[in-house]
């Protein structure tokens, strides 16, 4: 199934705003309903393919048929750009220029070597698409004439799992539901759970960094990740003999967070674990967002650790955005700031963990809430992304960004980015909703998730885009990443040009000459294009 070519996931899913959100964002907010509804996908005027014909033939000869090379308009548009709230406003105007000119199904290894030589012989701009997921213009290159964008989808089976190693190898296009029922069958599972869950896939958690929301207990996702195989223009890199070495610099990191712009990835190993015998879930509140931030940095670095660990601050707590099923329903939950903890493995390890963090989180001026705050968390953890849709519906604004830094600088970071965005929208007229919450915690530091709600302007693309600038900047100023798991793309590439420094960028310039010297993969994705 493919998703809502003008929104997020299934259609079907779609949850209508309850009243309260609606008065919120007329008189709070200002939010305007729509004049009209965004056209249907037929009523588009999508642009002719303009794939070279030899190309084409080249193409459906590398891919073992005509059937492979889709160049229809539905599946073009639905190929086209990703999921941030500005790729939504542009396609639902009808702005198609970003739409490829054809879309590749590559179902193996060799057929994705196969195509990198023909794009190569043909000049041809190649675009990695797996679930389509991205929020940071990672799907939107740099244009050069036509492009194409190569779906993983054919490339979706479990290779090989060893339970001695507990290692199970995957290729790129697997969706995450669909990996992780591949992986209970034996009893196993990878434990990554990032919002986007239901339609991303192995080859794009690898190449963006991705991180899931179960971090604290399982990890990122880059460091379960063993060895995997990346095919380029000049030929195939294998990395990860062991699952640690002394053997040089460390390929694996090369490869991981590199957006495509190095290669394809056509398989990824992994590390995974048995399916816990019990998970729970539960609810906590905090009289404010330092004193919930002091209590996740004390379990965080000493212990015991839980599976999940978030924290909302007062805003997004009274907003209910802690508990995206529950929103508006307002209750006792709404004061202060709410944290979820989560447990999961056997039953003995998960009640033994979770008293401990009890005794902890009492001592750091938490209040137990018990478990349906948790269960609520869990059973909605997928929905934001609809809840979005249906904020753009009834025509307010609604975006996210994230970053991370170290738990010394976390309330200078959540300050000025609260401040850049407040600041930069109200000015424009529209004064936002800002919502925070720390997504991941780590030893030494944490991530800051935003959410910004606000209405359209005149012009919501540019409106939002002086915003972002605004809060990039203090990100960086701040001492924060201009990504913790969203990625680089296109959005964050100019801030990412500055945090890595001149001598990075020269080094990252140095491997996609060696590695695209046509620079065809993923033009202006992560690194300027020349």
């Amino acid at each position: 199934m493919d998703m809502l070519w003008s929104g997020w996931g299934d259609p079907a899913k779609a949850t209508p705003l309850p009243g309260t959100v609606t008065g919120l964002l007329r008189d709070l907010l200002g939010v305007k309903p729509r004049e009209s509804a965004p056209p249907a996908l037929e009523e588009l005027t999508v642009p002719d393919s303009g794939l070279p014909p030899a190309a084409h033939r080249a193409l459906a000869d590398a891919l073992g048929g005509e059937q492979h090379v889709r160049t229809d308009a539905e599946t073009r548009v639905r190929h086209t750009r990703g999921k941030s709230t500005p790729d939504l406003l542009r396609i639902r105007a009808g702005e198609l220029d970003d739409i490829p000119a054809a879309v590749l199904l590559p179902a193996s290894h060799d057929e994705v070597v196969a195509v990198l030589r023909v794009c190569a012989g043909h000049r041809l701009p190649l675009v990695p698409f797996g679930g389509g997921t991205s929020v940071v213009g990672g799907l939107a290159p740099e244009r050069r004439g036509p492009f194409v964008a190569l779906d993983l989808r054919r490339m979706d089976a479990l290779l090989d799992l060893d339970p001695v190693s507990r290692t199970a190898t995957l290729q790129p296009g697997l969706r995450a539901p669909q990996a992780e029922a591949l992986l209970a069958e034996h009893g196993f599972t990878l434990g990554h759970f990032p919002q986007s869950f239901e339609w991303a896939t192995i080859g794009g958690f690898a190449a963006t960094r991705s991180s899931g929301q179960a971090s604290a207990g399982y990890g990122r996702f880059d460091e379960m990740v063993l060895s995997l195989t990346l095919a380029t223009p000049e030929g195939i890199l294998d990395t990860g003999r062991a699952p640690r070495s002394a053997a040089g610099p460390d390929l694996r990191q090369l490869i991981l967070g590199s957006e495509g712009a190095f290669g394809i990835i056509t398989s990824v190993t992994v590390r995974i674990r048995p399916v816990p015998e019990t998970r729970v879930y539960e609810g906590w509140r905090f009289a404010s967002f330092d004193e919930g931030a002091a209590a996740l940095r004390r379990l965080a670095q000493d212990g015991p650790r839980p599976t999940v660990l978030r924290l909302s601050d007062e805003t997004e707590t009274l907003v209910g955005l802690a508990q995206p099923d529950a929103i508006g329903s307002g209750g006792p939950q709404s004061a202060g700031c709410t944290a979820v903890a989560g447990y999961e493995g056997t039953a003995e390890d998960t009640a033994h963990r979770r008293e401990r963090a009890a005794a902890v989180l009492r001592e750091c001026g938490g209040t137990p809430l018990g478990e349906e705050p948790g269960e609520r968390w869990a059973h909605g953890r997928y929905s934001a992304p609809y809840l979005r849709d249906s904020l753009l519906d009834a025509g307010a604004f609604a975006e996210t960004l994230e970053t991370a830094t170290f738990w010394s600088r976390i309330p200078k970071l959540y300050t000025a980015v609260r401040d850049a965005l407040t600041g930069t929208l109200t000015e424009a007229g529209t004064p936002p909703l800002v919502m925070c919450h720390i997504s991941h915690v780590y030893e030494n530091g944490a991530s800051l998730y935003f959410t910004v709600v606000s209405a359209q302007g005149e012009d919501p693309v540019a409106h939002w885009m002086r915003a972002k600038h605004a809060a990039n900047e203090a990100i960086l100023a701040a001492g924060g990443t201009i990504s913790h798991h969203h990625g680089v793309g296109t959005d964050h590439r100019d801030w990412y040009v500055r945090e890595a420094g001149p001598l990075g960028i020269g080094a990252l310039r140095a491997v996609k000459q060696r590695l695209d010297p046509a620079g065809l993969l993923n033009p202006g994705v992560l690194l300027p294009a020349d």
